[in-house]
């Protein structure tokens, strides 16, 4: 669960900063890597300035989440580490962020737990884990030729 606090969106992304040192060119880039600057812009009336209610009621387990990428982005991270950050999504939505964010590896390390396999479909390293216990790593493609269990995940997945 994202944490969200009864106040703008532009204070949840943007969240601990003075809200006259808000780097707004910042703040959108955030929302558009985010797949959510759309949704903001079009949809709701007072924009960034929307009030989004106390722990986010006024907003859907993916507006959350997608704020809640925004946020990380905002602060320029070295290091992203994403957690079922895409499972409130739909599958079109989370390729969209998928396809965002890779573009962001070459200047940051990404590091993605999912359970999807589409999330980590571009992923450089994939590390399989059973029980907590490390049990194979590879790319999707490597995975999908030298694993049986990761071949069936990815076949039951495609259906």
């Amino acid at each position: 669960n994202v944490f969200m606090f009864d106040d703008t969106i532009q204070a949840n992304i943007a969240i601990g900063n003075d809200p006259e040192m808000i780097n707004h060119e910042r703040l959108i880039w955030c929302s558009q890597t985010a797949q959510i600057d759309e949704w903001i812009e079009k949809e709701l009336p007072a924009g960034y300035a929307t009030q989004i209610g106390e722990r986010g009621v006024r907003l859907s387990g993916g507006q959350r989440q997608r704020i809640g990428l925004a946020r990380a982005l905002y602060t320029n991270p070295k290091v992203l580490i994403l957690d079922e950050a895409t499972s409130a999504l739909d599958s079109l939505t989370e390729q969209a962020i998928i396809e965002s964010i890779k573009d962001l590896a070459e200047d940051l390390t990404i590091i993605i737990v999912a359970h999807r396999l589409s999330t980590v479909r571009y992923a450089d390293n994939i590390f399989m884990l059973e029980d907590g216990n490390f049990i194979d790593s590879g790319t999707y493609d490597e995975l999908i030729e030298k694993s049986e269990k990761f071949r069936k995940m990815a076949l039951l997945s495609q259906q």
